[in-house]
């Protein structure tokens, strides 16, 4: 009981923290893990949760465990989940993600490029982009309890 008011607190105090843009994700490609191209451009069709993350920050490694549960869960739905790391040390980037068992690409943005592009202040920041490209969703920071309402918010965009 205590938990499910904690979480209905967050996710209304969370509000307040996600703004509802409507236009098109800005695209990019970044390199990934294995050293690939991957462009955002080319995920059209699915539902993207773009994480932006990085090794120094807690937040981000509290919530990568939750986002990896999601990835697993809505994959095969048309959901993919792209993790763009802001380390300015990619080996810091590859560590963290195999330590994590990190299932989903993991992109590289040392140069913060595609960072600047997408107006980051806060670490971790999650877009959610609909199978239109059009950014629905923008989270900044993470408390415990989000992936609740990201899971909501997934689940109504693969019904579009």
């Amino acid at each position: 009981m205590i938990r499910r008011l904690l979480v209905a607190t967050l996710l209304v105090a969370s509000a307040a923290l996600a703004a509802v843009p409507s236009g098109p994700a800005p695209d990019f490609t970044l390199r990934t893990l294995d050293g690939q191209n991957l462009r955002l451009g080319e995920q059209r069709g699915q539902v993207v949760l773009v994480n932006f993350w990085a090794t120094w920050c807690g937040p981000c490694r509290q919530e990568m465990p939750h986002l990896n549960r999601l990835y697993e869960k809505y994959r095969a739905s048309g959901f993919n989940l792209l993790a763009v790391n802001v380390d300015d040390d990619r080996n810091n980037a590859a560590g963290a993600s195999s330590k994590m068992g990190l299932k989903f690409p993991v992109l590289f943005d040392a140069e913060k490029n595609v960072s600047r592009l997408y107006d980051l202040k806060t670490m971790p920041s999650t877009v959610l982009i609909d199978r239109d490209g059009k950014v629905r969703h923008v989270h900044r920071g993470y408390r415990e309890g989000f992936e609740e309402m990201y899971e909501k918010q997934i689940r109504e965009l693969l019904k579009e």
